[in-house]
């Protein structure tokens, strides 16, 4: 990689690979990520959630996915990583409910069927039964 800022949702990944989700953080709270596309800001918004989520931070990496257009128009696949990650982690936090809500909401826009959110809700279903 040569340092191109397209590289930065990468790298900060990569961190979190390798056990440094500050390092993602840090990354991600670049100044060059307000200039990112669209798809490449939802990229570089689920890895610092997840670097937060890393560190044991679940509410901070739920107000991050917030603060994200979680309920953009679009079906395109960055909204449907976002919405997955958001509800993802909603169930990580103890929020099966809402959990459920965003595994529907994600299945409903996933036409490729790159997450597997439907079986996801399955699970959460059975479980209120």
């Amino acid at each position: 990689m040569n340092g191109a800022t397209d590289y930065l949702p990468i790298m900060a990944d990569c961190h979190r690979a390798l056990g440094q989700p500050e390092q993602a953080i840090k990354l991600a709270k670049s100044p060059s990520v307000s200039n990112f596309s669209a798809e490449a800001k939802a990229e570089m918004t689920i890895v610092e959630a997840g670097a937060r989520r890393d560190m044991g931070q679940l509410d901070a990496a739920l107000r991050t996915l917030e603060l994200a257009p979680l309920m953009h128009k679009t079906r395109d696949a960055w909204v449907v990583r976002l919405r997955y990650a958001y509800a993802d982690i909603l169930e990580a936090a103890g929020r099966e409910a809402d959990a459920l809500a965003w595994f529907h909401r994600t299945h409903a826009i996933d036409s490729e069927e790159i997450t597997d959110a439907a079986e996801r809700a399955e699970v959460l279903e059975k479980r209120r039964d």
